[in-house]
């Protein structure tokens, strides 16, 4: 669905049908497990309620029970919201979740364990259910200029609505005599209110009605995971998704271990460092839309991989230098002590810069995964979530059992992240590429783009350039919302780090017919590829980067290509690039460090296409030469 990009900024999506009623559902969810799961923690921690087993058993069941349902029936969800309206879904799930609050009310009430326990399964089940919606329906309703945007806000409220829930949980439970009424009254009355905000949730149709239900959990799941490993760059982002839960779980379930035995603080030390962890993923959130320029920018995913083991590893020296106190230090006297604002510190800048590289991983899956079957890829996503978290569990049960402090943990798990993410980002270099691509419109130029309306997010097309430097092919990447392929003179690939970094993009080279029939030959027919699979091709016209700044003839490479492939042609113009560093300024490129200091302004025009009966080589130039001038 086309929406409207007017917006200023993802702040204005909580005024507009599409995305405030979704928002405020998912919200209200979010919270009132998190409100039901830490109440009842505390109540049967603090031994009010008795089920004939070991508190501390119960409490491993309440985390238990919750997640099973993520395995069992995650396959299905995903056939579910593929199949019919999400909108729908999304009602009959909020109902669903007023049924639970009615049995938890009872629970609650009579402080039934047997029955709380129930309700923690079906509440998990609540979420499994709701899961594939809640990231299928964006990409319906939001633009991939706003994907990243409504990415964020959802991220943001939902570990808002995570610690809102803890502390209301918490402050509820604990109230004399009328405790778990309280909650159990807040429980069923947040349902009822999103089932509320539910209502005014716009359609979203489904994209495989005729899709026949498998109801068998363990095939369905197979195939669910066969379906993402069909796009390989969609499957390995899930499983860099699911990293990035792997490494939040060892610290989330850490923090009152933590709190107590590393920074000697109290119960109230334990919360202030899940309030800390998060702010930080919230603000990490908000901040991907600014970073990436309303695009699904996933050179910020690298960014923030490097910050996750960075801030993990000094929160592990940051603690060691700490003393601890011979009696616990209550809230107000930890937060007296400087030396514990660097431990806050490292808390929040980690779980910002892991807002920073899931965000943009989820906006990728939504925008690349086929559309038919994008719950399906969401469900399997939701399925090596779960598998990740237990496996988190059990390397960190094992690490603490073999005589590992917690702040040893917290390192391992930093170190681990860098691993992992070299890992994935070398298999992927996508990623790679367009982190090199943001560094350099952000550091070594300041980079402004207009015309990007132009550049087309689906669809195969060319887009014809002049061509000033070596780093043209750089700046087109962090321009445009989706991979490029290039051809590019076989010389540069021999260049070095530019070389490698053009073999990564997987560019085509090129050389004249006369010089090298085989390669010319060979650049066309992998070109001819890139357009049948619906992607976007970028020619230099040129043939050869300036000498003297002009723009030179367009030779007519491009017809030949839309001879076979008749697909529309998108004009561009790089501005105020003659001159750096990497032009031929001066004779020689890349002779003069600094030649024009760092943020130098460079720009792109992008004009609008052309179609292919239309366009000429004389008329693609005079395009380009109006936009240089724009």
């Amino acid at each position: 669905m086309s929406a409207p990009e007017g917006h200023p900024n993802q702040f204005a999506l909580l005024a507009q049908r599409r995305f405030a009623p979704f928002f405020f559902t998912q919200f209200l969810g979010a919270g009132n497990d998190n409100l039901f799961k830490f109440a009842f923690t505390v109540l049967v921690t603090y031994g009010t309620a008795q089920a004939g087993l070991a508190p501390a058993l119960v409490v491993q069941l309440i985390a238990a029970l919750f997640i099973l349902p993520f395995l069992l029936f995650s396959a299905t969800s995903g056939q579910l919201a593929d199949k019919f309206d999400k909108a729908r879904l999304i009602r009959l799930v909020k109902s669903l979740e007023i049924g639970i609050m009615l049995l938890a009310l009872f629970g609650f009430t009579r402080q039934h364990v047997p029955t709380l326990l129930a309700c923690t399964f079906l509440l998990g089940l609540h979420s499994t259910l709701f899961g594939p919606v809640k990231y299928a329906y964006l990409p319906q309703h939001l633009s991939e200029r706003e994907l990243t945007g409504g990415n964020g806000m959802v991220e943001m409220g939902t570990f808002v609505a995570i610690l809102l829930g803890n502390v209301a949980g918490g402050l509820l439970i604990a109230l004399p005599d009328v405790g778990p009424t309280a909650v159990a009254w807040s429980c069923l009355g947040v349902a009822v209110l999103g089932r509320i905000a539910a209502q005014f949730v716009p359609g979203a149709p489904p994209t495989d009605a005729a899709l026949a239900i498998n109801w068998n959990p363990v095939s369905e799941t197979w195939r669910n995971l066969k379906l993402a490993h069909g796009n390989l760059v969609v499957f390995r982002s899930l499983l860099g998704i699911s990293w990035m839960w792997f490494f939040g779980a060892v610290f989330l379930t850490q923090f009152p271990s933590f709190a107590k035995d590393v920074l000697g603080g109290n119960e109230q030390v334990a919360s202030l460092l899940l309030v800390v962890f998060s702010i930080g993923i919230a603000i990490g959130s908000l901040l991907c839309e600014t970073l990436s320029r309303r695009h699904v920018e996933i050179g910020l995913v690298p960014f923030g991989a490097l910050g996750m083991s960075l801030f993990a590893v000094d929160l592990y020296f940051a603690s060691r230098s700490l003393t601890h106190p011979d009696t616990a230090l209550t809230l107000g006297q930890f937060v007296s002590l400087g030396a514990n604002w660097r431990v806050m510190a490292d808390l929040a800048l980690l779980a910002l810069f892991a807002g920073l590289y899931s965000v943009p991983m989820y906006a990728l899956i939504q925008l690349r995964a086929q559309p038919s079957h994008r719950s399906r890829i969401i469900a399997a996503n939701n399925i090596l979530n779960a598998l990740f978290m237990i496996v988190s569990a059990g390397m960190a049960a094992l690490l603490l059992k073999a005589g590992f402090s917690v702040p040893q943990l917290f390192l391992i798990t930093g170190l681990l992240n860098l691993v992992v993410a070299a890992y994935i980002f070398l298999l992927v270099p996508e990623y790679l590429l367009r982190f090199i691509a943001w560094v350099a419109t952000r550091l070594v130029y300041r980079f402004r783009v207009r015309g990007e309306e132009h550049i087309p997010t689906q669809g195969a097309a060319i887009l014809v350039c002049n061509h000033v430097s070596f780093v043209d092919a750089v700046l087109l990447m962090a321009a445009s919302p989706r991979p490029i392929s290039f051809i590019m003179d076989h010389r540069i690939f021999r260049i070095p780090v530019l070389g490698t970094l053009f073999r990564l993009a997987k560019a085509i080279p090129i050389a004249p017919q006369k010089e090298d029939a085989a390669t010319y030959e060979r650049a066309f027919a992998r070109a001819r590829e890139v357009l049948e699979a619906g992607d976007l091709l970028c020619i230099f016209p040129e043939g050869a980067i300036t000498r003297d700044g002009t723009l030179g003839e367009f030779k007519g490479g491009v017809m030949k290509l839309l001879e076979s492939n008749p697909v529309p042609v998108v004009p561009l113009a790089l501005q105020n690039l003659w001159g750096s560093f990497f032009s031929r300024v001066e004779g020689a490129a890349m002779s003069k460090p600094f030649r024009r200091g760092f943020f130098s302004r460079v720009g792109l025009v992008a004009g609008a296409p052309v179609p292919a009966a239309e366009a000429s080589p004389g008329g693609l130039r005079e395009r380009v030469a109006g936009l240089l001038a724009a």
